[in-house]
């Protein structure tokens, strides 16, 4: 049996003091539901565009054709016209639409840029013109003729050369417009051309000028056809 010296015995490192491990901060989760609403959100923008590009390529069953089935216009009624169109105005009119739901246009929202062709008669009604409106100098050489003011007819939209020239629409619009047609966005369109044209043949176009110089010569040369030497047409709201 042997002897172990000190020298041959194990020698036991001394324990490692404790290390400060510093506390640890709390994993914050992942916000998976705004991930999913910004998943579902570019799902939607590309997948919208996306189905219309392919699904007309693979014949899809839905599409539809338009066949005019209409028969001729029927004639209502016969009107005699008693008033002289003096004078047309053309305009064009640039219609920006904007559609603000209160959250991203890319979401929800459209922006429409229409430019609408439109015109608007100016006219002289000569239904009430009576007898006592014609005065006639004793030779008969002279005449003063009085006219009520000429007056604008609405404004009138040209369909064919009218069109959109610009549109955005957001992912929800574009979705509802797979099952809706846009004519009512069309006609919403159509009535501010509409509306904006009328005051500017209102305002500022010269187009009642123009009706009364028109309707001027129109009258001077008709009466100096018949002898008449001296023509004057007054319209009712220059006098007084």
């Amino acid at each position: 049996m042997g002897v172990f010296t000190p020298e041959r015995r194990r020698q036991t490192p001394p324990p490692e003091p404790p290390q400060y491990e510093p506390p640890r901060r709390p994993r914050r989760g992942v916000p998976w539901g705004l991930v999913a609403l910004g998943i579902v959100i570019v799902a939607l923008i590309f997948g919208v565009n996306w189905v219309r590009g392919v699904f007309p390529d693979f014949d899809n069953p839905f599409t539809q054709q338009t066949v005019d089935r209409s028969g001729p216009a029927v004639l209502k009624s016969l009107q005699d016209l008693h008033s002289y169109h003096a004078a047309t105005g053309n305009f064009q009119q640039i219609v920006d639409l904007h559609r603000d739901s209160g959250l991203p246009d890319a979401i929800l929202g459209s922006r429409t840029l229409y430019i609408a062709y439109g015109s608007v008669d100016a006219s002289v009604d000569f239904t009430n013109v009576g007898g006592d409106a014609v005065d006639v100098s004793d030779d008969r050489l002279a005449a003063t003729i009085t006219l009520p003011r000429p007056t604008l007819s609405p404004a009138r939209i040209d369909p064919s050369r009218s069109y959109v020239y610009d549109e955005n629409q957001g992912a929800l619009n574009e979705i509802g417009d797979l099952f809706s047609s846009n004519d009512h966005d069309q006609q919403e369109l159509n009535i501010l051309a509409v509306r904006k044209i009328n005051a500017a043949a209102q305002q500022g176009s010269g187009l009642i000028a123009r009706a009364r110089e028109n309707t001027r010569q129109m009258l001077s040369s008709l009466l100096r056809a018949l002898g008449f030497t001296t023509v004057d047409v007054v319209f009712a709201d220059e006098t007084g």
